[in-house]
């Protein structure tokens, strides 16, 4: 079965339930088929169902990560002179066996499974680690007395001692409907359901992958399920809900939206959910759109709400918000519809009222909650792949559902640039059963549609998804029949002018002429389309429910929902895709830049206006006209140079840059411009780019695709990075490849790091991980998982400096943060009136920036908000229930709850935005990943699996299987056991493994080899002394830590028979980021550096002198930087030449950046720290940002 994120559930009059994927053309059948269905409601993990016996269905979708859940009880004991610690506790201690509190009392043998669903994964074990340390065998902890601080060291006054005994269990009913058994009360047991609904995951994530589950019983009566989330899918008990009257049905939307209809045909509107009360506070009633039909059936998304009333009829609710959950007023819409259902986005399924086929709801986009017209879904059943019967071939035109169905004209395929059609298309009754036979309506067909009128207007967004539109006048509400006389304007009087307002029935016949270019659909003139009999239940299914609550749709990426999977239809399909890829080539080919004629001479120049960051103070921004001159060699080689010319003090002056010295050209973000920055040696020593700024963001991207295209020719780079590149990113998630030189990793003299040239490439993450097969993998801010496709350039990249092929559409989700702050005063208490030293009320997390919700921009033009502000409860060191932190003043450390000295607080918003791009990666679904380590391959077989390890985001260890250099994204995921959360992981040669959780203490893994890819077993390494752990990194011999704190640590003492080594011995200090590689070469980012104007965070080191001798290296030396937030160099597997390499038996020379002039003892050396000092300033090879 596909994905749970991409499925559309259907019911069809039979009970049996169907999955319909968003790239897929055929109705899957569910498993386990023994099972009838009267609706289910579905969510990206599960679907939720009520079978015709009323009992309630739970179907959770199978994964490489198992649903895991920790039980855990203490055993407690008190010592007494004679037999020393014993059972025998004190009349006022607690239980012997108790919870971490000690006020329950719970035996290990009082632990049972909640249902049948789950099964014990191993005995009862005692947990030896505390707070990130190891204990003493016996998992002990002492204290002075019951309840108090604990510690692993026994003491001369510890007089009590617990330790914790833990076991898992694991759920196993996975892709079967699985009953949910109730445990509660025989006399509150509810009553047999008649309707459910789930959603809520978008109120809070605590616990992970919390859900609202409201279910309606044949009485009338709400029940809501207590406690569902991710470890616990079947939730634990119902709690009813009292209601103003019986309710008939209910809907949830993701967010705070609770809607339920009445038997007397009203709507009751839930008021108050939010985190801290997910079952809501009151209710609300709102009328039905029409007096004499109450509604019937109702269902809401994030923001909206559709109904259907008792004479079918479709209605909107306006200004629907979490501030007015009950909307201002109805509007109705086009179509007669049994039911209707909302699903992520917004978007909108139904099911019509007379053919029982499910309708999707084209156009629906944030800027248009309502959408534009109703498309039929005409995908066949998995079992009639063979089939390609009549009774398809109607709907397999894309029909649309306005007022009545349309046929596509073969006028659709012309292109976007046809906006007018010189016919209108002809219409289908609403009722089929009235329409004469097909062949008798051939002849009349054409006069009619001779006088229909023309200006036909095209539905983008129908286009964008693979289907020509069949528009007319009539399709759209707003758009009113030009025959009509008695409004002749009557666009002016509507403010809704993209919804279908209701509009008189017109009766038309078929034409067949409308299918001249498919000649399949010819043959429907010797049917009767009203013969309802044709259509038996094994060839056109007839639908009862549908749900999209799990169905997410990309409006990037077209549907194949909409034409029936015969090759006659498909051949629309393929027109249209071969129309796009002519218009996106022919796109490609004549692009911004096409106005530049590359002409065949010697010398060429590019001229543009541009403003330039001025080198003097005050520094501001200052009009400059650019130049681009590139010029062919004797060599046939073409270089090129870049003049800036500028006025100052009115004389004309300019600078100029030789494009074969430049290091690196990035977008960067600087006082709201479209700018961008040039890098070269000396500037990066200097910490201070050139930085130009266009007018537009599309002409700042003409400069950078022409500027870095120049740059690869001066330095004859061209195509795919190579297997040994290095890979980083910046802190705006554009990512950067270098290839290494061999003189890189080469002593004494290594090649400074400032001279490396880094190229963009598309796309956007949050960190990449490679190793030298050429293997990649990638994870953006949402988590998702992306691997390299082997392509180049994508994003504003184009030309010859980007691939045709292997590029793809890539898209990313990150939050922006601010902070709401204040100040307490004995008379109002917190109020927003600080002190006039205070920070800024509403503020980034430093304080120094103004940031409301008003004038908080997306990080770049090229984002958009795809939600509201919203609290932010998961802040460092907690929040109260309304997410304040509290500390004693600003700056300090806050803290989740009020004491008697805090005078401030702040809480955190948050709000996200989206990011759609292209590059070469290609997504690997479905589990979403926090860390990812690839092992540093030797020359290897090609078909030999690559160790692939990751941490998923709720902190599981994954291996990844079949991962091999043919098919680098693997087949799927093995899980991998552990005691708690884990944050970090590496696989080093030959297969060390180490990790490090997420309460700071590391482990490795015992046993890995490729015959045993998961090994067998966790050991507790203990971590450096009052440090707690972020990262670890592992090469060829050599194993770093990083800690919370950046610092630095090297694991002394491993050796092949003792690989978890003996010490840590620390390194260095200022690290932010850090990488371990195949030669055990050490990159890192810094945190802070300084340059020649200031300090500058994110800058990319190299780690100087290390040698066998000294795997800890010498000292620094300073790369590209600041903004840089990581870096991979698992891939460089470049050896310096063998006659370079000094004796390991020989002093090295002292390096140019380490400190002091005077020589040092190795081990003081190492220890240089990052952040370079005044007298180092005069040093040029180890200068800073």
């Amino acid at each position: 079965m596909a994905t749970s994120s991409s499925l559309l559930w259907a019911v069809d009059i039979f009970g049996r339930v169907y999955t319909l994927s968003t790239v897929g053309q055929y109705w899957e059948l569910c498993k386990d088929t023994q099972l009838e269905f009267k609706r289910v409601s579905a969510v990206k993990q599960c679907c939720w169902g009520i079978a015709c016996d009323h009992q309630v269905y739970t179907y959770v979708f199978s994964g490489d990560v198992p649903i895991r859940y920790q039980e855990e009880t203490y055993e407690n004991q008190r010592w007494n002179p004679v037999g020393g610690f014993c059972e025998k506790l004190m009349p006022s201690d607690r239980w012997q066996w108790s919870d971490v509190s000690g006020l329950k009392h719970q035996q290990l043998d009082s632990f049972t499974l909640p249902s049948p669903h789950w099964e014990w994964e191993s005995d009862w074990y005692v947990d030896e680690n505390i707070g990130g340390e190891p204990t003493e065998k016996g998992g002990w902890t002492y204290a002075i007395d019951f309840p108090s601080t604990y510690t692993k060291d026994k003491k001369w006054n510890s007089c009590v001692r617990r330790r914790r005994w833990i076991r898992y269990r694991r759920y196993k009913s996975r892709d079967v409907w699985a009953k949910i058994v109730s445990h509660d009360d025989p006399d509150r047991l509810p009553d047999p359901f008649n309707d459910i609904s789930i959603g809520g995951w978008e109120i809070t994530d605590e616990p992970l992958g919390r859900l609202s589950v409201w279910a309606v019983s044949l009485q009338g009566r709400v029940w809501y399920r207590e406690n569902v989330c991710h470890h616990n899918p079947e939730g634990s008990m119902w709690s009813l809900i009292s209601t103003p009257g019986e309710v008939a049905q209910i809907s949830c939307g993701p967010y705070d939206l609770l809607w339920a209809t009445l038997w007397e045909g009203q709507a009751i509107v839930r008021e108050g959910i939010d985190r801290n009360n997910p079952q809501g506070i009151s209710w609300s009633t709102v009328e039905s759109p029409s007096s004499e039909n109450g509604i019937m059936h109702i269902s809401v998304g994030v923001d909206v709400v559709w109904c259907i009333t008792k004479d079918r009829k479709v209605w909107f609710r306006r200004g629907v918000n979490s501030h007015n959950p009950c909307g201002t007023s109805w509007i109705e819409m086009v179509g007669e519809m049994m039911m209707v259902n909302v699903g992520l986005n917004n978007q909108v399924w139904g099911i019509g009222c007379d053919d029982r086929t499910i309708y999707f709801r084209q156009g629906v986009t944030p800027s248009e909650l309502s959408g534009k017209m109703w498309k039929a879904i005409v995908c066949g059943r998995e079992s009639d792949r063979s089939q390609t019967g009549s009774s398809t071939s109607l709907l397999s035109a894309g029909c649309f559902f306005t007022d009545d169905i349309q046929n596509q004209t073969n006028a659709v395929i012309q292109g976007d640039a046809d906006t007018s059609s010189d016919t209108e298309l002809s219409s289908i009754p609403t009722n089929l059963s009235s329409t004469p036979p097909m062949g008798a309506a051939a002849s009349s067909a054409g006069s009619q549609a001779a006088g229909a009128p023309a200006g036909v207007t095209v539905d983008p967004l129908d286009c964008d998804q693979g289907e020509a539109p069949a528009a007319s006048a009539s399709n759209e509400k707003a758009h009113l029949d030009s025959q009509k006389s008695t409004n002749p304007n009557p666009s002016a009087e509507l403010q809704w002018t993209n919804i279908d307002l209701k509009e008189a029935h017109r009766h038309a016949v078929l034409s067949i002429g409308t299918f001249a270019e498919t000649s399949s659909l010819s043959s429907l003139g010797m049917f009767s389309v009203g013969a309802e009999e044709q259509y038996g239940a094994d060839e056109h299914p007839l639908w009862a429910w549908v749900s999209g609550g799990g169905c997410l749709v990309d409006l990037h990426s077209p549907l194949r929902w909409f034409a029936a999977p015969s090759g006659t239809v498909q051949s629309l399909d393929f027109l249209w895709a071969q129309e796009t890829v002519f218009q996106k080539r022919s796109s490609l080919a004549v692009s911004s830049l096409g106005k530049f004629v590359f002409a065949l001479q010697s010398v060429w120049v590019k001229t543009g206006m541009l403003q330039w960051w001025r080198n003097w103070k005050p520094h501001k921004w200052m009009d400059v006209r650019v130049a681009l001159e590139q010029f062919t060699g004797s060599d046939g080689m073409r270089d090129s140079i870049l003049f800036i010319y500028y006025m100052y003090h009115e004389e004309k002056k300019y600078i100029h840059v030789f494009l074969n010295e430049v290091t690196i050209i990035a977008e960067v973000l600087k006082e709201g411009k479209h700018s961008f920055a040039l890098y070269t040696p000396e500037r990066t020593k200097q910490r201070w780019p050139i930085c130009l700024a266009a007018a537009t963001e599309q002409e700042m991207h003409d400069w950078l695709s022409l500027l870095t295209m120049s740059c690869c020719e001066s330095r004859r780079i061209q195509g795919p990075p190579s297997h040994h590149a290095i890979w980083s990113v910046s802190c705006k998630g554009d990512i950067f490849v270098s290839e290494p030189s061999p003189e890189l990793e080469a002593g004494p003299h290594p090649m400074p790091c400032d001279q490396m040239f880094w190229r963009q490439v598309g796309g956007h993450l949050r960190l990449v991980e490679c190793n030298n097969r050429g293997i990649v993998w990638g994870i953006g801010y949402d988590h998702t998982v992306w691997v390299y496709t082997g392509g180049y350039g994508g994003g504003f990249i184009q030309g010859l400096a980007s691939s045709a092929d292997n590029i793809y559409t890539q898209s990313d989700v990150k939050c922006v943060y601010i902070y709401e702050n204040q100040r307490w005063n004995p008379v109002t208490g917190y109020s927003s009136r600080g002190l006039p030293t205070d920070r800024y009320m509403w503020s980034d997390a430093s304080g120094l920036q103004e940031c409301t919700k008003a004038n908080t921009k997306p990080p770049s033009p090229q984002w958009s908000w795809v939600s509201d502000w919203y609290v932010d409860f998961s802040a460092s060191g907690g929040t109260d229930r309304e997410g304040w932190q509290y500390a004693a003043d600003f700056p300090a450390s806050y803290h989740g709850h009020k004491t008697m000295k805090d005078f401030v607080r702040r809480r955190r918003w948050a709000r996200k935005c989206k990011i759609v791009t292209n590059g070469p990666w290609l997504e690997v679904p479905p589990v979403t990943l926090w860390d990812i380590s690839i092992i540093p391959s030797s020359d290897a077989d090609d078909e030999e699996s690559v160790a692939l390890w990751a941490i998923s985001d709720k902190g599981d260890v994954l291996c990844r299987l079949g991962v091999t250099q043919q098919n680098p994204a693997g087949t799927s995921w093995l899980h991998v056991g552990t005691d708690q959360p884990f944050i970090s992981i590496s696989v080093g040669a030959f297969f060390q493994v180490w990790a490090v959780a997420r309460d700071g203490s590391a482990f490795y893994r015992g046993s890995v080899s490729p015959k045993k890819p998961a090994g067998d077993c966790w050991y507790h390494i203990p971590s450096p002394q009052k440090q707690k752990l972020k990262q670890v990194s592992v090469g060829r011999t050599s194993v770093f830590v990083l800690d919370k704190n950046g610092n630095l640590w090297y694991r002394q003492g491993i050796t092949p028979s003792y690989p978890q080594g003996s010490a840590w011995d620390h390194v260095s200090n200022n690290i932010r980021k850090m990488s371990v590689g195949p030669l055990d070469q050490v990159w890192v980012i810094a945190d802070k550096v300084q340059g020649s104007h200031g300090l500058s965070c994110g800058t990319v080191c190299h780690r100087t002198g290390v040698q066998p001798m000294e795997p800890k290296g010498l000292a620094w030396d300073y790369g590209i930087g600041g903004g840089w937030e990581h870096i991979t160099v698992r891939g460089n597997a470049t050896e310096a030449p063998r006659g370079t390499a000094p004796n390991a038996c020989e002093s090295s020379p002292e390096p140019p950046e380490s400190e002091g002039s005077g020589r040092k003892g190795k081990a003081e050396r190492s220890r240089t720290p990052l952040l370079v000092s005044e007298r180092q300033e005069a040093d040029r090879n180890a200068v800073n940002c």
